[in-house]
């Protein structure tokens, strides 16, 4: 079994169907691992999750593992009433207006497709193997993998991208871009900035195999 690992997508639908027909998984054996941020900023956030709500459809179980993103999170305090400012200073006018039109300010109730909430609402702050912990932004240095805050596993930057610690396992994460993979031994970066005009990247575990779609 292979594990392939999609960086941050933000709307780049493109992106992401010329790198999957590149990557071609068999998923009646591989896993396929999304690190989150599947929104905002892009032209296609609507889209993204349509296809991948799609994908899931197509291979039901295990196979398809879908992370939490901040944006995500953030995605979905707005639609509850809460931090709406930060979601629209982080890019997320360009999702409302996907799926409500430039008319969402003035709708007294925002109702996401029914498929479309069962996505967002079933996304999962991490996933693990014996040998990878997957995760969107990483982990914070000195504390157990099963200890973790979600606002960590959601936000954290700096100290986790620094650090040489041994977490145990080797963190496979997103949301801080980089020009091109980020590989330390004990971490891997796969966002890559595929919304602000570079690529899209999968990573093919254990071989550390890079496939990328878009500009480079």
């Amino acid at each position: 079994m292979s594990i392939y690992v999609i960086g941050d997508i933000h709307g780049c639908l493109g992106h992401l169907e010329r790198l999957l027909e590149e990557v071609n998984p068999d998923l009646s054996r591989d896993r396929l691992v999304f690190v989150g941020d599947y929104i905002d900023r892009g032209l296609c956030s609507r889209g993204v999750v349509e296809y991948l709500v799609r994908l899931k459809a197509r291979h039901p179980g295990d196979r398809i593992i879908c992370l939490k993103g901040n944006h995500e999170a953030m995605f979905l305090d707005f639609l509850t009433g809460k931090d709406r400012e930060l979601f629209l200073f982080n890019g997320g006018r360009s999702t409302l207006r996907e799926y409500w039109g430039e008319n969402w300010q003035n709708l007294k109730e925002l109702r996401l497709p029914p498929e479309h909430e069962i996505f967002f609402r079933e996304l999962l702050p991490f996933y693990e193997t014996p040998e990878y912990f997957f995760v969107h932004a990483g982990v914070k240095p000195g504390v157990p993998l099963h200890e973790q805050s979600e606002e960590d596993l959601l936000w954290i930057r700096g100290e986790f991208i620094m650090s040489f610690e041994d977490f145990g396992k080797k963190i496979v994460f997103g949301h801080t871009p980089f020009r091109a993979p980020l590989i330390m031994p004990n971490k891997l970066g796969i966002d890559t900035g595929a919304v602000y005009g570079n690529f899209l990247t999968c990573v093919k575990l254990p071989e550390e195999e890079f496939f990328f779609a878009g500009e480079f």
